[in-house]
């Protein structure tokens, strides 16, 4: 299974949705789409964007800790 870590290429805003395309095996526009679907509904969405911004590496640093 791949780490979830934002990747450097490919990444629209934060790089959010395109690796958690990565790790499920899916398309990175799939995800969007699904995000951006789920703004309609009630919820903390953008919150656990930049939640989820935070605490996933970026790719490069993630390669660089990985011993």
């Amino acid at each position: 299974m791949n780490r979830l870590a934002r990747p450097t290429n490919g990444r629209m805003i934060g790089g959010v949705c395109a690796a958690l395309a990565r790790r499920f095996d899916k398309s990175p526009t799939t995800i969007r789409v699904i995000f951006l679907l789920s703004c309609l509904l009630p919820g903390p969405q953008f919150l656990l964007y930049i939640a989820l911004w935070i605490l996933f590496p970026s790719e490069g640093k993630a390669a660089r800790t990985a011993w």
